[in-house]
Order: structure tokens, then C-alpha cells, then sequence
């Protein structure tokens, strides 16, 4: 008797959650989980509170001051964790697929791991002294990385294949997969450079290194990326499930990260100088065949061998100077 009692509760419980499921409707905006009510297309404004704390500290930067900040970041954190608690929670009662409520999980315990690392990121960013209005907007190319060392800047676009050839041209170094003659694929100039490992990348950014002898070019480390990159906004516009392929650099060029940078999630994955083995180096911010999930700046799992290239993998470099 107790086992039917139960097994008729189990049966209306699912029933609730199918009936609250149905009544839900697709928010064609919600990218990352489609009956989303909320919708998150660019990073959080900051609040008066943190506004106010930031002008003081740049007005006095003070230990005391600085502390302050980072106390208020980790308040803001909390509050954005709670939500993303507070989602899974939702999800458990009304998503029709596991997976759904598995990737929230997957977001949630990786905030709860990397909170410190993720607030004294931001605290960076909050007190570096390059934090000024524009300061996103870049003039030739490049734009601080902020948080960074003083003399970093990251380009804003992936590296083109209109770049690339120029550096064949100049080098006499090999071309793509892909590619006729050392000649880019016809109307691909703006779209980025794939087919390249993390070799042909090195020595892209060693050729831009002697071209100007005012400063050094290279691979971001992971590190810098993620600092670039900034908060991944969970519906924000890129190419990942949205085409059959790759885009021009520019096609998603409202989405900004921290740093101002475009195309930093989706698309093609980007090399850095980071290893994860001996023999392979990390890739970051997911392509245009990845899940949405696999695009996050925190995402640390993917890597590739340092020889291959890939039809999917790309670079962007950062310049010191």
C-alpha cells in the first residue's frame, strides 16, 4: 500500500514538472537555456557602490581602499552565484533534459571553486590604472588588457587570413591546408586563419616582432586570455550553433569582451603559450561547432598538439610595448 502511495506521488510530482515544462515558452533571446525568462547579452553594468569604490580607490589607492573594492567585488560575486543556485534549482523542477541541469551544475560548483582567483581577477581590472573612459575602444588594433602587466595589449580580432598570407608573402613560410599557392580561399579575408598549429602561430608573431622593433609579439598565456576575455555573458551573440561554419571576425563584432576584443568566444578557438602536456598547448573560447558551454573563459580542459593544425583552431597574439 505504502509502495503504490508513493509510486502515485512520484507519478503526480512528474506530472507538475511535464505541466510547468509545457506552460513554459522558448525565449528565442535566452541562447544558453531557451525558456530562460532572463537574458544576459553583455557583461553586468557595475552598481553605484562598486562605481563609487573604484573612483576612490583611483582617487587614493590606499591598501585600506583597495580592500574596500575587493570586499564589494566578493559581495557582487556571491549575489551572481546565488542566481546561477538559484537557476539550477529551476531547472532541477521544469528541464525536460538531464543535460541542461547537468551543465548549470557544471557552471555553479566551477564558480564555487574559482571564486578567489575569479574576484582577484576583477580586482585587477578594477585597479589597474590603464581603467579610464575609451578605454575599450582600440585605435590600432589593440587594446589593454587590463589586469594585466602595464604593457600588455591583446588584438582586438583574431589573426585574418588577409594577415596570415601577408606574412607568407613576406616569409616565404608555408601556407595552410587548404590554401592554393599560398593564395587564401576566395572572399575568405576577414575570416580567421585556421589550418595553423601552435609553430606557424609562433612564428606569425615572431615575424610582427622584427617588422617593429618597438615591441614583441607573441601568444597570450592562458591567464591573459581569460583576463582579455573577461565574463562570458550566457546569451551573448556569437558563432557557436549558429552557422555551419566559421564568420568573418567582425560578423559578432557587438559582443565585447572585457578588454573591448571581439570574436573571443565562438568561431575558432584560439592557441596560447599555455602547456597542458608536453606535448599539447591550451585553446580557448570554444568554435562554431562547440557547445555554448565549452565557450566559457573559465572552460580549462581543451588543448591541442603543438604540430597539428586544425580547421577549427585560430590565434589572436598580444603585443608588449
Amino acid at each position: 500500500m505504502i509502495k503504490k502511495i508513493c509510486i502515485t506521488a512520484l507519478i503526480a510530482l512528474c506530472s507538475i514538472n511535464f505541466a510547468q515544462a509545457a506552460n513554459m515558452r522558448v525565449n528565442p533571446e535566452a541562447k544558453s537555456f531557451k525558456y530562460s525568462t532572463t537574458v544576459e547579452k553583455e557583461r553586468p553594468q557595475l552598481d553605484e557602490a562598486t562605481r563609487k569604490l573604484i573612483a576612490a580607490y583611483q582617487k587614493n589607492p590606499t591598501a585600506a581602499n583597495k580592500q574596500a573594492l575587493k570586499n564589494q567585488i566578493a559581495i557582487n560575486y556571491d549575489k551572481v552565484v546565488a542566481k546561477k543556485k538559484a537557476k539550477l534549482e529551476e531547472l532541477r523542477r521544469t528541464a525536460r533534459d538531464q543535460s541542461k541541469i547537468d551543465e548549470m551544475q557544471v557552471i555553479v560548483d566551477e564558480m564555487i571553486r574559482d571564486r578567489e582567483n575569479r574576484i582577484n581577477q576583477t580586482l585587477r581590472r578594477f585597479t589597474d590604472s590603464r581603467l579610464k573612459p575609451g578605454v575599450r575602444t582600440t585605435r590600432d588594433g589593440f587594446l589593454p588588457v587590463l589586469g594585466a602587466a602595464q604593457n600588455v595589449s591583446v588584438s582586438y580580432t583574431p589573426v585574418t587570413n588577409a594577415q596570415y598570407q601577408n606574412f607568407l608573402r613576406d616569409t616565404g613560410y608555408k601556407a595552410p591546408s587548404g590554401w592554393t599557392n599560398g593564395m587564401m580561399p576566395q572572399g575568405k579575408a576577414n575570416y580567421p586563419v585556421v589550418n595553423v598549429s601552435y609553430y606557424d602561430a609562433v612564428a606569425f608573431c615572431n615575424w610582427l616582432s622584427q617588422k617593429d622593433a618597438s615591441a614583441t609579439y607573441r601568444l597570450p598565456t592562458e591567464r591573459e586570455w581569460e583576463q582579455a576575455a573577461g565574463h562570458m555573458p550566457k546569451d551573448a551573440d556569437f558563432n557557436s550553433g549558429e552557422n555551419r561554419g566559421i564568420t568573418p571576425v567582425t560578423t559578432y563584432s557587438g559582443t565585447l569582451s572585457a578588454s573591448g576584443a571581439i570574436d573571443m568566444w565562438g568561431n575558432v578557438w584560439e592557441w596560447t603559450s599555455t602547456s597542458r602536456t608536453a606535448q599539447t598547448k591550451a585553446v580557448k573560447g570554444g568554435s562554431w561547432d562547440s557547445a555554448r558551454t565549452d565557450c566559457r573563459t573559465e572552460e580549462r580542459t581543451q588543448s591541442r598538439l603543438l604540430n597539428n593544425g586544425y580547421s577549427n583552431v585560430g590565434f589572436r597574439v598580444v603585443r608588449e610595448k
